[in-house]
């Protein structure tokens, strides 16, 4: 059996979750086992019926009001209490910033070993087998497991999402006794940057920009067009961030965010190797800069030589007419 974690933010069902549990349903179907999906919380039950859509045999919601809010050490030990139940072969999660979180702490209580930020999922003579970047994404690395159950997180924005299918799977709503020193921590606040609601792993297009924006008032231009396409969401490079032009949850990066969107819009960065390492694996990269020698260019699918400040408006205006046709 394969057990996915399914992620829950403001009373939704992150759709990366629901990405995870499409590709543990293909990985299922070859290896001849069920899938089963756990919530975690308090009063997730009533979103059972949408999970199941997507491939899971039985939602299991484990509730608790001390577990209303994210609890790392809380979340953990219920998991890890009903992993020794179930025995699943494989346990999978979404490779987001709790995913990220998550998932190593479970592992660790289970005392198995851990493939992060997944690209891809194979069976290979009856054995799952993930693939994964390494070295910045200079190269991909193929591990097949050890230790059971096998533990994965899978990145968001690359695995199709299946399609919904109407009356599958049973759910099941578990009151978890949890002691109050296993909630060691928690998440009280989350506060959210005014006006954005996309988080840059999950969105299906990313407007970026670097150092050649000249300062943080320009950065309004990018998120005119984010307001223009949909799913959308602002991204930055490294040096835009350290210039403190935008927050670092924006960052593309080594050391900010590894994303995978079906369009990535560069304007203005160079693309240094620790900011390629982020977002070459972007579906469709378009990238405006003054250098002709930028290594973004080298990459980019399509490539404008030019100053942005002059691409930009016409390029707002031509999305316009477009999008509303």
């Amino acid at each position: 059996m394969i057990l996915v974690y399914i992620e829950v933010r403001e009373g939704k069902v992150k759709k990366s979750s629901l990405e995870v549990l499409s590709e543990a349903k293909r990985r299922a179907n070859e290896l001849g086992q069920e899938v089963f999906a756990v919530l975690v919380g308090h009063g997730l039950e009533s979103l059972a019926p949408k999970v199941s859509q997507y491939g899971a045999k039985k939602v299991i919601a484990l509730d608790n009001p001390l577990l209303s809010s994210y609890s790392p050490s809380g979340y953990a030990h219920v998991l890890a209490g009903l992993c020794q139940e179930l025995a699943p072969e494989c346990i999978f999660f979404t490779a987001t910033s709790m995913g990220k979180d998550l998932a190593p702490r479970l592992a660790a209580q289970l005392g198995v070993s851990l493939a992060s930020d997944c690209i891809q999922t194979t069976v290979k003579d009856g054995n799952l087998e993930v693939k994964r970047p390494i070295y910045a994404g200079k190269a991909f690395a193929t591990f097949r497991f050890k230790s059971s159950p096998i533990m994965a997180t899978l990145r968001p924005n690359v695995f199709p999402l299946g399609t919904p299918v109407d009356g599958q799977g049973d759910a099941e709503k578990r009151d978890v006794a949890v002691p109050e020193d296993q909630v060691r921590d928690r998440v009280d606040e989350v506060l959210k940057e005014e006006g954005a609601d996309l988080d840059v792993t999950e969105a299906e297009i990313i407007v970026a920009g670097g150092r050649g924006l000249k300062g943080s008032e320009n950065f309004d231009m990018l998120r005119e067009l984010t307001e223009i396409l949909p799913h959308s969401a602002v991204g930055a490079s490294r040096s835009a961030v350290d210039a403190g032009w935008i927050d670092h949850q924006h960052q593309v990066g080594q050391t900010g965010k590894t994303v995978s969107p079906n369009l990535y819009m560069a304007f203005g960065i160079s693309g240094a190797i620790q900011h390629l390492a982020g977002m070459s694996s972007s579906k469709v990269i378009v990238a405006v800069n003054k250098d002709a020698e930028a290594p973004i260019l080298k990459v980019a699918d399509f490539g404008i030589v030019g100053d942005l400040f002059q691409v930009l408006p016409p390029l707002k205006e031509e999305l316009k007419k477009v999008l509303s046709e």
